[in-house]
């Protein structure tokens, strides 16, 4: 993606709060016709030592799964906050709106899950992530069905091979981070998010 060097967050704890917090990522590889397929899906982050894989899975009857079997590369994208920046934060009028947000992309090298025992471990990892009082649920049903339920997904891990995050929090633009702060702190949740990351960034004193 575009990375001017003040959007370019080199602190990659930041990229793993971000993937953490906001796992419905976009998953992104060429069809057989070369164009871009996506599929929108949650992915469980897992750390090992240095290297990222995250874990996911599609319906078998997804293309996408055809796809990656045959070009096992592709891009994932994790968008994070978002809001709209009025010029109205900046001590003059000669400037324009813009637009600030949290985003990562990770290039990924797939391995294709596709037996019972991998897709229910797996199933158990997005289950811990998004409802753990589930998983008893999920034990409790008959073998029968959780089999068919598994029959009809295509797991994978995908290794992250390359990352790169972009906070683009108007850093370079210091005469506006007071009256910006403000607004989104007033602001609604991706607003407020985006204050809190501000916080974070030490782009502004303590407030309480």
């Amino acid at each position: 993606m575009y990375l001017p060097p003040q959007f370019n967050a080199k602190d990659q704890a930041h990229a793993r709060e971000l993937m953490r917090a906001y796992p419905f990522a976009s998953l992104i590889s060429n069809d057989d016709e070369g164009f871009p397929f996506v599929t929108h899906l949650p992915l469980h982050l897992v750390e090992e030592g240095d290297q990222l894989c995250l874990l996911g899975h599609v319906a078998k009857s997804n293309p996408h799964g055809k796809y990656l079997r045959a070009r096992p590369q592709a891009l994932v994208c994790f968008m994070g906050p978002y809001a709209y920046l009025s010029p109205l934060v900046y001590p003059d009028a000669m400037r324009v709106p813009t637009w600030n947000y949290l985003a990562v992309h990770c290039k990924v090298e797939v391995t294709l899950i596709d037996d019972d025992f991998g897709k229910d471990r797996l199933l158990k990892k997005l289950i811990g992530d998004h409802e753990p009082a589930y998983a008893d649920q999920w034990r409790g049903l008959p073998e029968d069905f959780q089999r068919k339920m598994l029959a009809g997904i295509l797991g994978f891990e995908l290794r992250v091979t390359e990352l790169q995050s972009k906070l683009k929090l108007n850093q370079h633009r210091t005469e506006s981070h007071a009256a910006m702060y403000a607004d989104y702190r007033a602001g609604h949740d991706n607003a407020r998010a985006l204050a809190a990351w501000m916080e974070r960034l030490g782009m502004v004193g303590t407030h309480k």
